[in-house]
């Protein structure tokens, strides 16, 4: 992949950073910012800019507000959120663009911080409208990406600006795109991917991409009752994509030496918290019973062959680990990537990264991947639109 320019290719003295941040945050039923992950991922990039003398505009979407203001939505306590954590005024317009806004944004001294309104409050930005991207390209001399999770949008605060203006990536964009990167063009070896969720539909070209790059792929969650049935097992009331039967079947054995699935399950008799539940084989799994996790021995399985590993990249839960009896498996594949010290250890976005954080093992993570959907498009190999729109380096 060609290597794309950075803030540390910039000299920001007197420069004003047009910022595209992810503050797509929870915000409490009280009105305050829930999770601050996201928020405090990109404090080193704000953090370099102010310090090398740049003032900054930020911008962000939060939630799906369809295009129009909408309270529920608006950035102001994550505003708040972002003056605490950096000890700084964050001024906060409420409009995504207008004269006000560009009033605001031209007086910025050195080191002081905008942060716009909800960029979906204007209808132009998910349709990547030109006037929008040339309205909020006004507000800054370069363009700085740093949204790695919206990265897969072609919108008009991710891709639109950068036709306006010189545009480089933000430390958290260059972090994100070394760590996966990395992985699938020059892992160290022994190379093991670990995919969960609930459906082969979602990672079939994931698969594909991976089945020749690594060394092993570990399968559980849904997805894995769709091989385990492709295979011949009787998977009861479990969740089987019977279109993809076929597709596993190809996969399965394009890399039969590959692709491990399950040895045992906790299978339950509903799909509840309080439902009744016990571990079997994967051949023995009661009639109107559905499996909601991996079992022990899978644990155990894939234990082994995580061991000695070098490059361990999981994207996926183990089973439906919102129920807390079937979150036993993806806490333990949590705890085991926690462990492999001798490795690099990435967590793609969503709920295997939830999941690492609330077992307070992120730390103990090489890198938690803040993309839930756009580091699975990079990892299908796609070229994500908000790092193609990015200036390249020089050669």
């Amino acid at each position: 992949m060609t290597r794309k320019k950075t803030i540390r290719d910039v000299n920001w003295e007197g420069k004003r950073a047009l910022v595209r941040v992810d503050f797509n945050v929870p915000i409490d039923a009280d009105g305050c910012v829930g999770d601050d992950t996201r928020i405090r991922a990109t404090l080193p990039t704000i953090k370099f800019l102010r310090t090398h003398g740049a003032s900054l505009v930020l911008m962000s979407h939060l939630g799906r507000p369809d295009g129009e203001p909408d309270p529920r939505y608006s950035l102001r306590p994550v505003a708040q959120r972002l003056s605490q954590l950096l000890d700084a005024d964050v001024r906060f317009t409420g409009a995504v663009t207008g004269p006000h806004v560009e009033a605001v944004a031209a007086g910025l001294g050195p080191e002081e911080l905008l942060l716009l309104e909800n960029t979906r409050f204007d209808p132009g930005e998910t349709s990547n409208d030109p006037g929008l991207s040339a309205a909020l390209a006004h507000l800054g001399d370069l363009f700085v990406n740093d949204a790695f999770g919206s990265a897969h949008r072609a919108h008009a605060s991710t891709t639109g600006v950068a036709a306006h203006l010189p545009s480089v990536a933000g430390l958290l964009m260059e972090k994100e795109l070394n760590y996966l990167g990395g992985a699938l063009e020059d892992p160290e070896r022994p190379f093991i991917a670990i995919l969960g969720g609930a459906k082969v539909s979602d990672k079939i070209t994931v698969i594909e991409k991976l089945i020749h790059k690594v060394d092993a792929i570990l399968i559980g969650g849904g997805m894995a009752n769709t091989f385990l049935a492709a295979a011949g097992c009787q998977m009861g009331s479990s969740l089987v994509e019977s279109d993809s039967l076929d597709t596993a079947r190809a996969l399965h054995s394009d890399g039969d030496d590959v692709i491990q699935l399950p040895v045992d399950l906790t299978v339950a008799d509903s799909f509840s918290a309080a439902a009744e539940f016990h571990t079997v084989s994967v051949t023995d799994i009661p009639t109107g019973w559905m499996a909601l996790d991996i079992g022990e021995a899978t644990v155990a399985h894939f234990a082994n062959r995580l061991a000695g590993a070098r490059t361990v990249l999981w994207n996926g839960p183990m089973g439906v680990c919102e129920f807390p009896p079937f979150a036993r498996g993806t806490v333990a594949i949590a705890e085991m990537l926690a462990g492999l010290t001798q490795a690099t250890t990435i967590v793609g976005g969503g709920d295997s990264a939830a999941a690492v954080q609330q077992a307070g093992l992120a730390e103990r993570i090489s890198h938690v991947s803040t993309g839930g959907g756009a580091s699975l498009e990079f990892l299908e190999g796609k070229l994500l639109p908000g790092v193609a729109a990015l200036d390249d380096q020089e050669a």
